[in-house]
């Protein structure tokens, strides 16, 4: 910077001086200078490098190390001529570049750098003394020889060859040597690409900030335009690679190579219009001839040069390409006497850059529209495409955002499904490659910090961060900010600090304060670069504190921008209308009135749809003026006011007025009344209503059960299907309530009399008997959103539920605490940014290790059922549910504490979040994967001195069952899945066997075909015409790596006695991490006990079918045109069959194993695999591998069962099953999932088969295509 600032090291000064007296030299071109030697393949090795394994000829860097008296006669040759400032031979000197020689350790990049500078300092010390002029030495910091913002592959645009990190740590490793050598300044010179410049400066703000002692060195900065485009090879103009790279406050900014002086002259002025800094420039001599040769001679360069100086354009002149000592004599000769340039303050404000600059300069720009369909939040177009992997339609989208008018584009990937940092990378490369959205800066938006980051390391222009805040405390935020800085961008300040968000005009000032005293006043932000979001919350929700909430915006905007220099305010305008969610035309009226008095009060950027907001004036006046009155609070009935009107707005907007039948809702039955005034929020009848209601029904609180929850289940599907608004639900709630508050008396009176019953009876009886159970809720962690909490709250209050409401940003121990001191029947969740996610499933996990299994609800704006199911549901075994919305409350948690009713409902539930998972896990595209070796490294680890392996046998060998006694496997069977294989299903709660007889549509038809297939059953029984068969075989084993060696001597357990091993096949998905705790990658060998752990370990087997005659038989049928029957006959064999296995299986565990002796479990409890162990089947997830059959069967000898098993290793008869056993108390189902070529090729190695046909049997799982 041409301007001093405090405590700046005396350099910056002594510069100042000279620069403002007269023009000063750099030197030429190094190159041209060494290939004037003519040096060989051995001057280049030297001594040092004699034996290396690559040619070195051509790396000239090495030249400070091989021939340093080269490289200082070249330096001294240059400043003979005049030059002030020499650069270092490093124009190569990174690991990146050096890679091309095999010089890319630490030790060769740094003995370049380090000897570089060395040579240039002492050669300037040198002439300095002699001469008494001062010389100074540049570190020539180059591009490397990869771009950051270019893809190397026209295939794959999104591609790179390297990463931010990796150009930055090598960049800092050059930058430490060329100090430790005497660099007085670093030059980060031939810019083609200026993300590679981002990162070289941000490698040296990183390693002056890590070396504290070590003074700052003045920073120049060279461009190198590329044509007469005036633009840099990744396409920036001149003036937009000034803004990406002014955070770095250089001292001196210009122009080098690719153009001769005449041609860089344009560009050079413009430079010095629209910076801050000292002016360089150092042109190529003239153009390069055919041969890529330089022509010009010293003096026609030094003419052609000359009107730099003459108009006054630069403060340091010299030559690139082409030029020689003799060339910068002739400049140095034609510059005496000529008058610097002077450089010029910068008017403040803020300065933004994408391929082009934006200045939000108040005189022109009154308001900056920040587009925000690119946001995963802000449309659902843009995630469904984000979903699903469609970059060309996310890209149109943005495209189409700029062309409505946006002038910065807000992209966020922050969904719970999402791997948010490889979709922003990705992302933020490809919008290099669309010039028409490249050309407008970026807003990185994110809750999630590092992904903030992967969108700041992957674009070149000056971007906003949104948003960082005192949430965390100021360390945190320090931390951040500081970051930010560095990065270069300019950032969004969100109100929150450690107590929660700012609704108030006091919270919103002050929190804002003291965020901006820190970020200038301690991380040395500029003030331009600040732009606060005092949160724009929503209004007209029905709940009278937050009337306010506009007008706290409106004058907090006001104060901040009065009291605050150069800050700016923004937010996200979509969230003040909010609660008419669904109504597009009202919601974008709301948004320009909002913004229309918003801007008069400094409001100068918002996130809005580009090209969707109306014009103030065209908003129609009797809606205006409703808007208004509800943005300014300007009555109590504002918000039912705008209310009404809304609902008389048809699709385009307008009003349908039509009263002809208004109250003919009176007339209907007293059920049908309630229900309408619940949905239509009316209260004028609803105690007659309900008085009415209450004579007609047994009970009071039968009243509430029927009709008003009916009501409120008609509510909860028109808010979640967007057909009702906030203001709405809450009026329904407050109907609700009175409702509710009618019936309490004679409930109260009905429990009194229970509980005094309950007292003569020497019962104990509480407080919480009066309620309909205790419901803890919070939002989580991290997060400070409670709105939809609260109402959620509301709406069970008025049920009759004892709700603890622990507010927000609530650590797991706090909800733990909670759960158990109020002894509560259900806890839920609430959350509205994506970390809260992760938050959620911590808890779950805490959850589940401190033994709590009552059912836990998740709710908030970026929860869903898809997250709930794949995240949270397998890390906590009790029921745990999602809530679309907070009218679905109370029909959730009714029917969670409804016992009759609630294994019917959970048993859909776990249904329905099964095929989600699924869904999910199928429809995954583009899955990381780690390699078998890291995966190996994280098995499913089992303490085998704590959790031993299981007893020895008590039947060790084989064990046959023929002509099993059918009638001892009917209790075993499970008659759901007979039933859905007829589509026989009934609707909740009447849903499953046996309630289905129950359900008023397919009960009848459902208790018909359970009749009949219990005759068919007794027939089968009595005739033997279908028989079953099992075998089980239990067989000494252990683990060796992946592998399960079994042995035929339990006390021999060595290769001798080896009679087969089983291979198992490990999962290679990357896992999601929860608090830095990655999931095992698990095998089922992990739960054997390794050979090495000297523990006696086992492996059961089995086989069973119920089909033996099945098939003779459904021929018969079939001959007979009998389809039913048919049908019937397989239906139950395949019943049989399971019902076996679940009856083997009980077996093996109580008696011919014993394991489990002692346990006692009914039907129910054996389909819900409450048992130790499982018995997971090859083919099927834990296993995909059908070939392991041919092991069991081998070893189980069960082809004389009149089972078999075909070529493709399918189990005759079909009625059959089969499976592994595995005893361990810790062993688990899991499912294999997609696995790596890797682990293919070892696999077949492993069993002596061709990679070939492993990946036949194992296709459905391989993560990569093969030829069928």
């Amino acid at each position: 910077m041409a301007t001093p600032t405090p405590g700046e090291p005396p350099i910056f000064a002594q510069l100042r001086s000279l620069m403002a007296s007269s023009v000063l030299a750099i030197d030429g071109a190094m190159g041209t200078m060494i290939q004037a030697y003519n040096l060989t393949e051995e001057d280049f090795r030297g001594i040092r490098y004699v034996d290396h394994g690559h040619d070195l000829k051509g790396n000239n860097d090495i030249l400070s190390v091989t021939r340093p008296d080269i490289i200082e006669e070249i330096h001294r040759k240059y400043l003979a001529a005049g030059a002030n400032f020499l650069e270092t031979n490093t124009f190569s000197g990174t690991k990146i570049a050096q890679a091309d020689y095999l010089l890319d350790t630490d030790e060769d990049v740094y003995a370049i750098n380090f000897e570089s500078a060395k040579i240039a300092k002492k050669a300037c010390v040198d002439v300095e003394a002699a001469t008494g002029i001062p010389r100074f030495v540049c570190g020539a910091i180059g591009p490397t020889n990869r771009t950051l913002s270019v893809s190397p592959s026209v295939e794959n645009p999104a591609f790179r060859n390297c990463t931010f990190s990796e150009i930055a740590d090598a960049y800092e490793l050059q930058v430490g040597a060329l100090v430790d050598g005497g660099a007085d300044i670093l030059l980060v010179e031939t810019v083609f690409d200026t993300l590679n410049a981002k990162a070289a400066l941000f490698a040296i703000d990183s390693y002056f900030d890590n070396h504290p002692e070590i003074p700052r060195k003045p920073i120049f900065v060279s461009g190198t335009i590329v044509d007469m485009s005036g633009r840099t090879l990744s396409g920036q103009t001149t003036e937009a690679f000034w803004v990406s790279i002014s955070h770095a406050k250089p001292f001196a900014v210009g122009l080098n190579c690719a153009l001769g002086a005449k041609d860089m002259k344009p560009y050079i002025e413009r430079l010095g219009r629209c910076s801050d800094a000292y002016v360089i420039s150092y042109p190529n001599a003239g153009l390069p001839n055919a041969m890529g040769g330089y022509d010009q001679r010293p003096d026609d360069m030094a003419e052609e040069v000359a009107p730099f100086g003459d108009e006054g354009l630069v403060n340091i002149i010299g030559g690139c390409c082409g030029t020689t000592p003799a060339h910068i004599a002739a400049i140095v000769e034609r510059f005496k006497g000529v008058k610097p340039y002077v450089p010029k303050a910068l008017p403040p404000m803020l300065r933004l850059s994408g391929l082009e600059p934006f200045y939000l300069d108040p005189a022109v720009v009154k308001f900056v529209n920040v587009g925000e369909r690119c946001n995963v939040a802000g449309s659902m177009a843009f995630k469904k495409h984000v979903v699903a992997g469609n970059y060309d339609k996310m890209l149109e989208i943005a495209i189409k955002q700029v062309e409505n008018g946006a002038q910065v584009i807000d992209i966020n990937f922050d969904e719970g499904l999402l791997d948010s940092h490889a979709t922003m990378r990705r992302f933020c490369n490809l919008l290099a490659t669309e010039p028409d959205v490249a050309k407008v800066p970026i807003m990185v938006d994110s809750s999630k910090f590092e992904v903030v980051e992967q969108g700041l390391q992957c674009l070149q222009g000056k971007c906003i961060v949104n948003s960082i805040s005192l949430k965390a405390g100021e360390d945190e935020f320090r931390r951040h900010a500081r970051i930010v800085k560095r990065y270069g961008a300019a950032v969004v300040v969100m109100a929150f600090d450690e107590v929660g968000q700012a609704a108030t005009v006091e919270d919103k000032v002050r929190i804002c304060t003291r965020a901006y005293r820190i970020l200038v006043d301690e991380v040395g932000f500029n003030c331009n670069d600040i732009i606060f979001d005092p949160n724009i919350l929503t209004i007209a929700t029905g709940i009278e504190e937050h009337n306010q909430y506009a007008i706290n915006f409106f004058k907090a905007s006001k104060i901040l921008r009065e009291t605050l220099p150069g800050c700016h305010i923004s937010g996200g305008v979509s969230n003040v209308s909010f609660s008419f969610r669904g109504n597009t035309e009202l919601r974008e009226a709301m948004h320009s009135a909002f913004l229309y008095h918003g801007i008069q009060d400094g409001v100068d950027m918002g996130i809005v749809n580009a090209g969707l907001i109306p014009v103030y004036s065209d908003i129609d006046p009797e809606l205006l003026k409703l808007i208004e009155d509800v943005i300014f609070d300007k009555n109590p009935e504002s918000t039912e006011n705008l209310l009404t009107y809304s609902l008389t707005m048809s699709k385009d907007g307008k009003r349908v007025v039509d009263d002809s039948k208004k109250n003919e809702w009176r007339s209907k039955p007293v059920k049908e009344r309630l229900q309408h005034s619940l949905v239509k929020g009316i209260d004028e009848f609803v105690e007659a209503d309900t008085e009415e209601a209450r004579q007609q029904y047994a009970r009071p609180l039968e009243v509430i059960e029927g009709p008003l929850m009916d009501g409120m289940n008609v509510v909860g599907d028109l808010f979640g299907a967007g057909k009702m608004f906030l203001p709405q639900v809450i009026k329904s709630a407050r109907v609700m309530k009175k409702a509710v508050a009618i019936l309490i008396p004679f409930m109260e009176k009905e429990k009194a009399l229970k509980i005094e019953e309950a007292k003569a009876r020497g019962e104990v009886t509480t407080e919480s008997d009066m309620y309909a159970g205790t419901f803890v809720i919070a939002t989580v962690k991290g997060d400070v959103h409670d709105i939809g909490k609260n109402i959620v709250g509301v709406v069970l209050g008025c049920n009759n539920y004892r709700v603890v409401d622990l507010g927000v940003m609530c650590p797991p121990e706090k909800i733990l605490a909670a759960v158990k001191e109020h002894k509560a029947d259900i806890v839920g969740l609430s959350g509205l940014i994506t970390p809260s996610l992760d938050e959620m499933v911590y808890v779950a996990q805490k959850l589940e290790k401190e033994g709590f299994r009552i059912p836990l609800l998740i709710g908030g704006a970026t929860t869903s059922k898809m997250h709930t199911a794949v995240k949270i549901c397998p890390r906590y075994s009790a029921p745990t549910v999602h809530v679309l919305d907070a009218s679905r409350s109370v029909t959730v948690v009714s029917s969670l504490l409804d016992r009759g009713n609630r294994g019917d409902y959970l048993d859909d539930i776990a249904e329905e979040y099964t095929e989600l998972r699924e869904e999910y896990y199928a429809g995954l595209e583009d899955q990381k994967y780690v390699d078998l070796e890291t995966a190996r490294k994280s098995p499913f680890v089992i303490d085998w001195e704590k959790t031993p392996p299981p007893p020895t046998p008590k039947c060790l060998g084989i064990t046959k069952f023929v002509d099993y006694d059918i009638e001892e496997l009917r209790p075993y069977i499970d008659w759901n899945p007979f039933f859905h294989i007829w589509q026989i299903r009934g609707k909740y709660p009447n849903r499953g066997y046996p309630k289905l007889f129950e359900d008023a549509t397919v009960g009848k038809e459902a208790r018909r075909l359970f009749d009949e297939a219990n005759q068919m059953l007794d027939d089968f029984a009595k005739t033997k015409t279908i028989r079953a068969n099992a075998v089980v075989a239990i067989c000494p084993a252990n683990s060796v790596g992946d592998d399960i060696e079994v042995y035929s001597d339990d006390n021999n357990r060595c290769d001798a006695t080896k009679v087969g091993t089983f291979h198992t096949i490990r999962q290679q998905l990357e896992k999601v991490r929860a608090n830095e705790e990655a999931d095992p990658f698990m095998a089922l060998s992990d739960f054997i006990a390794p050979k090495s752990s000297g523990k006696k370990d086992y492996i059961g087997m089995f086989a069973a079918t119920g089909g033996i005659g099945a098939s003779v038989l459904c021929e018969k049928y079939k001959a007979e045109l009998d389809d039913y029957r048919m049908i019937m006959v397989d239906a139950i064999a395949d019943r049989l069959a399971e019902a076996f296995a679940e009856k083997l299986h009980e077996e093996v565990r109580r008696t011919i194993w014993g394991y489990a002796n002692e346990e006692s479990l009914d039907k129910s409890d054996l389909l819900k695999i409450k048992y130790q162990g499982i018995r997971p089947a090859p083919g099927y997830p834990s296993q995909p591998d059908h070939t392991e059959k041919a092991l069991m069967w081998k070893l189980m000898e069960a082809d004389g069962l009149d089972m078999g098993l075909t070529e493709s290793y399918m189990m005759t008869p079909s009625a059959s099953v089969s499976g592994l056993i595995f005893a361990h108390s810790m062993s688990k189902y899991f499912a294999v999932g997609k696995i790596q070529k890797d682990q293919v090729e070892d696999y077949a190695a492993r069993k002596g088969m061709d990679v070939s046909e492993v990946e036949k049997w194992l296709r459905i799982n391989l993560s990569y295509d093969t030829v069928i």
